[in-house]
């Protein structure tokens, strides 16, 4: 997608095969190779792999994609992964891509799947700060780093807003069930956790110096697990609330059912007093004196409608209607 030589501050292009600058990035060790890729093939690869020696394991990773965050090193040459996230109002799960960093004394390459985040913010925040590029591919993973950061601390506030909008719906009077828009939440902060749990033995590393190509910045990768950090308390929390929050969604659910069993259960006492009577009077025996009279028909109903206004008073008093 894009590639450049930063020499003393400035870009320098390339044309053509990245052999020659990358041989005079190297002769001259005071600039360093930048590459960034889109979802490549292997094939796009081949030329990069011979001329910067990557390690077949770490450019199949790259390739393929679905890693968790990490970080390893194949020789001189520090591999890190990063989770991308973007959150959609209309989506029940997070948009997740990744970003696949190379980084070596004198190149970095960038490998980019998925439309989330894209680099040329961070490319131009680079060559625009100088103490950046004065630290070469370091600063490039830091900048990537700390774009990554901020994007999860943005996904986080809007996951907690969608969180406490469905707390405050559930116990809304009359609200429906909302136990599919919960699991969708929980579903949304799971992948979340995915994303941000690995990533801060990551950061960990780099700020203890435990990577000698990024030792000189391990105060700014500090600043960078503490927002992981604080992201990470972020989603914990949220999680524990989603988890108050159904269990108290079963609960208003199981309550309401429980109303609307009673209800008909009254309704049901209250059909059996007519029919009741109305089955006895349905015999026809002629012993039955009220057959022949007059007022025996009248006062049959008379009694169903007197018995079914009392046991409905009851009922509505009882709270069962």
């Amino acid at each position: 997608m894009d590639k450049a030589v930063y020499r003393d501050g400035e870009r320098e292009e390339i044309d053509g095969d990245i052999s020659e600058p990358f041989e005079r990035a190297k002769a001259r060790g005071d600039c360093f190779l930048w590459i960034g890729l889109f979802e490549p093939a292997h094939e796009e690869f081949d030329l990069i792999v011979d001329e910067l020696k990557l390690h077949p394991l770490a450019v199949d990773d790259a390739v393929n994609a679905h890693q968790r965050p990490k970080l390893e090193l194949y020789g001189d040459t520090v591999f890190a992964v990063f989770k991308t996230l973007e959150h959609r109002s209309d989506a029940a799960t997070l948009d997740v891509g990744e970003i696949m960093m190379f980084i070596g004394d004198d190149f970095v390459i960038t490998v980019r799947h998925g439309a989330i985040n894209p680099l040329d913010t961070v490319r131009h925040r680079v060559e625009s700060e100088k103490w950046l590029l004065d630290a070469g591919p370091a600063g490039v993973l830091y900048a990537v780093s700390d774009l990554i950061a901020d994007s999860y601390t943005r996904l986080a506030r809007q996951v907690e807003a969608d969180v406490i909008e469905t707390e405050r719906l559930v116990f809304q009077p009359g609200a429906a069930d909302a136990t599919e828009a919960i699991y969708s939440l929980k579903r949304q902060v799971l992948q979340f956790r995915i994303a941000v749990d690995p990533l801060v033995p990551v950061m960990e590393d780099l700020t203890r110096g435990r990577v000698a190509l990024c030792a000189g910045l391990s105060e700014y990768f500090r600043d960078i697990l503490d927002h992981l950090l604080r992201v990470d308390r972020m989603v914990e929390a949220q999680n524990e609330l989603l988890t108050g929050v159904l269990a108290a969604n079963l609960s208003l659910v199981t309550m309401q059912q429980n109303v609307d069993l009673r209800k008909i259960s009254a309704w049901a006492a209250i059909v059996a007093v007519p029919t009741m009577i109305a089955g006895v009077y349905g015999m026809n025996f002629d012993h039955v004196p009220e057959l022949h009279w007059t007022f025996g028909y009248p006062l049959a109903v008379g009694v169903m409608i007197g018995a079914c206004l009392l046991l409905y008073r009851k009922l509505r008093r009882s709270g069962w209607l």
